[in-house]
């Protein structure tokens, strides 16, 4: 913080707003930005996984396995974001509070289930009560990872899915023709020639998963809503050294142009990755690059 913040009898309009833009508070602020971002960096690569697994397993030959995959695509998709991740995140977590005290706690002769109440001995608890507050932190995050990950993963399986079928089947027909297995077809033919018929729904994710980042607030997690909403609100100087009146419109008004610039740069970004891919494909993509170039 600016030293001149601690004498406030030279705070005039601007001294007053570069001391309360720098407080530690809007210091968590700006940090959330990041682990906004962060977010998105870990979840996208992660739930791009679920949704590769969940694709070989829905095309898979194997009757149940197929089912698995078809399963998680259809109960996934099916459900409201909102509600998916409210249930699991809370199950998941009470569900690794119940296997830890079965464990750690075999000697426990209360029930679990007390009314509305999820009780487990403190040695379960996780994290540990007296754990450091970035171990908290770390937790929930982690927990928000995966919860993105499965939900996304589901759609992006969907997606694949369908690009996995979308490759011309003569050109697998081809493949196995001279000589290539079952396994080499799938890696060398059709995974390689899937991404561009994929990319434009895996676009149209990525922007849904960009948008869902402030569910992080109804994880529990302190991310750029929670800060916006906090930040904002009327302060009154008994608790607080900037009093000020209802902000939140300009604190909201600063996550609509980020998320905006962000969707922009994402946006640029997915149209040069799809000019790559098309670049030689026969797809109407690739023949008007060739057209272009002739």
């Amino acid at each position: 913080m600016f030293s001149f913040c601690t004498d406030p009898s030279i705070l005039d309009d601007w001294f007053w707003t570069a001391c309360y833009l720098t407080t530690g508070v809007h210091m968590s602020f700006y940090m959330s930005f990041l682990k906004v971002l962060l977010l998105l960096a870990v979840t996208a690569p992660v739930a791009l996984a679920f949704g590769f697994g969940g694709a070989m397993l829905a095309r898979a030959r194997f009757a149940p396995l197929s089912w698995v995959g078809k399963g998680y695509i259809a109960l996934v998709r099916g459900v409201p974001d909102i509600a998916f991740f409210l249930f699991f995140v809370i199950a998941l977590d009470q569900g690794i509070e119940y296997l830890r005290h079965k464990v750690l706690c075999a000697d426990w002769d209360m029930p679990i289930r007390q009314g509305s109440d999820f009780v487990v001995c403190q040695a379960a608890k996780m994290p540990l009560g007296n754990a450091a507050q970035w171990v908290h932190e770390t937790y929930g995050f982690a927990l928000a990872v995966f919860t993105f990950a499965l939900v996304f993963g589901a759609f992006a399986a969907n997606v694949l899915f369908g690009a996995m079928r979308a490759v011309p089947r003569p050109q697998l027909e081809t493949a196995e023709a001279y000589g290539m297995s079952h396994r080499q077809t799938f890696w060398r033919v059709l995974v390689p020639q899937m991404w561009v018929y994929a990319l434009p729904g895996l676009s149209n994710l990525w922007m849904v998963l960009i948008k869902a980042t402030p569910l992080l607030f109804l994880l529990g997690v302190e991310d750029i809503v929670y800060w916006a909403r906090e930040l904002g609100g009327t302060k009154t100087p008994r608790f607080t050294d900037y009093p000020h009146p209802d902000y939140r419109m300009w604190y909201f008004l600063a996550l609509l142009v980020f998320y905006l610039l962000f969707t922009r740069i994402s946006e640029v970004a997915l149209d040069r990755l799809m000019k790559r891919l098309t670049r030689g494909q026969a797809t109407t993509g690739g023949e008007a690059q060739r057209r272009a170039g002739a």
